[in-house]
């Protein structure tokens, strides 16, 4: 696995083998998983999500603790995913990488407790995604995906389309001043 460039967010290359009946792809492999991130990430919940060109999802994040650590891989069509550091008083606290997932190469994403992540559909895609938790309503919480002060590049020429509640979703500063975010102490990489 390789470090993304914030604390807790990996990116993994599997291998996809093709034949003329269709692919193959080994996503998920626990063991090999904890060993690289420094902790054991057991799969609790797996999730599918299908969305169509310009759908955004997120910026969803786990109050800490408990947290929820994710691990997404795209099966189908072309994805932006944004990983946010939402962790009040990390050294990258504000700071956000993209990462393109697209079934062709396969390539995966780990996302610690403590992080927050989104993504924007650029054709019709397929993500799924294993959870070190099950899903708790009160425990998810959401930043505005075209937060301005956030400003995460997203691609020109893709409409976005966003849920209610991802559309009212607060900007990074008002989710921290109503103490909506993660503290990075309380937070696996926080503790290391």
């Amino acid at each position: 696995m390789k470090p993304l460039g914030i604390a807790g967010a990996w990116t993994r290359d599997t291998r996809v083998f093709r034949d003329a009946r269709g692919s193959f792809r080994d996503w998920y492999q626990g063991g090999e998983i904890s060993a690289d991130v420094g902790r054991d990430f057991v799969m609790r919940q797996a999730n599918c999500v299908v969305s169509h060109r310009g759908v955004m999802r997120g910026i969803h994040y786990t109050q800490v603790p408990p947290g929820t650590a994710k691990y997404f891989t795209c099966v189908r069509g072309t994805l932006l995913s944004a990983v946010v550091d939402v962790r009040v008083g990390s050294p990258t606290f504000g700071q956000w990488r993209t990462v393109e997932l697209n079934a062709a190469d396969g390539q995966a994403l780990y996302v610690a407790e403590g992080l927050a992540h989104g993504f924007l559909s650029l054709d019709d895609s397929v993500l799924v995604y294993a959870c070190s938790t099950t899903f708790n309503p009160r425990h998810e919480h959401g930043i505005n995906m075209l937060d301005p002060e956030l400003g995460i590049d997203w691609p020109a020429g893709v409409s976005p389309e966003l849920s209610e509640k991802d559309s009212v979703a607060p900007n990074l500063a008002e989710a921290e001043r109503l103490g909506l975010l993660p503290r990075w102490v309380d937070c696996p990489d926080g503790q290391a």
